[in-house]
């Protein structure tokens, strides 16, 4: 099929989508980042551990609430309190990865996986919809993980700041839920829907 030539201003517009590979990159700057302060946590975690009162300090100070006093849990929750933050740096990174890779490849240039052995699941029928509804998904991972660290250390916070959180996490959740039935009613995620149906079912049949 011969390619349609584009006119100047179409052209133009077509080509600004390259524009926001800057900011992917960005976000690939920012992965590297979080796995430089996963690892820096995860040393005083080990070190403390092996008892090392200066990791454990700033550990302590970590799980601390800005403006209250250290706070003093068995060191058990201390440690649960710190892996709790290491699957929080984690579950962001899988944020981070879907908004690169699923963003670049619903804007701006396909990526030419189909066949490669290390091609995500989700990416091979990733679009605007089906992008909305797992980043709404993941954040609502995010919220989980920080309002389980928040009851946790519940004695640390005021009463306001534990509602304000429970709120916040109902309102990502009813948000999430929204995105899903709204894609749903349209026809396109109705028609996406069966698709992923179809393919559930011959990978079965297989």
């Amino acid at each position: 099929m011969p390619q349609t030539r584009l006119g100047l201003v179409p052209s133009i517009l077509f080509f600004s989508r390259w524009l926001q590979v800057p900011l992917y990159l960005g976000l690939i700057v920012a992965q590297a980042v979080y796995v430089w302060y996963f690892m820096v946590e995860l040393t005083h975690l080990v070190e403390a551990a092996f008892g090392s009162k200066d990791a454990l300090e700033i550990i302590l100070k970590n799980v601390t609430p800005a403006g209250a006093d250290t706070v003093k849990v068995p060191p058990e929750t201390v440690v649960m309190l710190v892996v709790l933050g290491l699957i929080d740096v984690v579950m962001i990174s899988n944020l981070l990865i879907m908004v690169i890779v699923g963003g670049y490849e619903t804007f701006v240039s396909r990526m030419k996986l189909e066949g490669h052995p290390d091609q995500p699941e989700w990416l091979s029928h990733v679009n605007a919809s089906v992008l909305k509804v797992k980043l709404a998904t993941a954040i609502i991972g995010i919220s989980s993980i920080h309002l389980l660290k928040t009851f946790i250390n519940a004695h640390s916070y005021e009463p306001k700041v534990l509602i304000a959180q429970t709120v916040i996490h109902i309102t990502f959740l009813i948000s999430a839920l929204a995105i899903a039935a709204v894609d749903r009613i349209m026809p396109q995620g109705r028609a996406h829907a069966a698709k992923a149906a179809a393919g559930g079912g011959d990978q079965s049949a297989h």
